[in-house]
């Protein structure tokens, strides 16, 4: 009986030394050297308006309503960060062909103007639901729509666009793209000036 409560208070003590170790040193620990490193991705890359107020994070897509705005790539979750991810459709599934051409439709009848094919993008949602960019080929196919209802050229939105748009990470990782949050909120700015 007396190894036993030997060995019940040495794992007490380790469980107790372990918690305050891992459980608040270290975390407290991480979030500082986060806090200097890299304070706005620590705190949620939040994107704020001239007057401070938050209007979103850089990391998220966010669902948008009215042709004046940019539409991000579809979400199966919603936009909704709890019930991120994908349909998990096979790609020749006639669920996933049906849903493709109800969305082709849509865009097609709400962007009159555009040019070209509607993007493989605007077509098929992101494995995570949440993805902020599109192609700068959607974000032009978008252009004269953005343009008509927010009464500017599509050379101003163009050049709105422009600025939004990043190259591939490191010069050869992944696909040109532009950030729909950022893009959408620097559209709002620019109507308020």
């Amino acid at each position: 009986m007396r190894t036993l409560s030997r060995q019940f208070l040495a794992a007490l003590r380790a469980f107790l030394v372990l918690s305050v170790l891992l459980g608040l040193l270290w975390p407290f620990a991480f979030t500082a050297v986060a806090q200097v490193a890299a304070p706005a991705q620590a705190n949620g890359s939040l994107i704020r308006t001239a007057d401070g107020t938050v209007v979103g994070s850089s990391l998220l897509g966010q669902k948008t309503e009215g042709p004046q705005w940019f539409a991000p790539r579809p979400s199966d979750s919603d936009y909704a960060g709890d019930t991120s991810g994908s349909s998990q459709l096979s790609p020749v599934s006639g669920e996933h062909l049906a849903t493709v051409q109800e969305r082709r439709d849509a865009l097609m009848a709400e962007n009159p103007h555009a040019r070209g094919p509607v993007p493989a993008d605007a077509l098929a949602g992101s494995s995570s639901g949440l993805d902020p960019h599109i192609s700068p080929e959607y974000a032009a196919w978008q252009t004269p729509r953005i343009a008509e209802a927010r009464g500017m050229s599509e050379a101003d939105v163009a050049a709105i666009v422009a600025r939004h748009t990043q190259g591939r990470t490191l010069g050869f990782l992944g696909q040109p793209r532009v950030n729909v949050t950022e893009l959408n909120a620097d559209l709002a700015a620019h109507a308020g000036r």
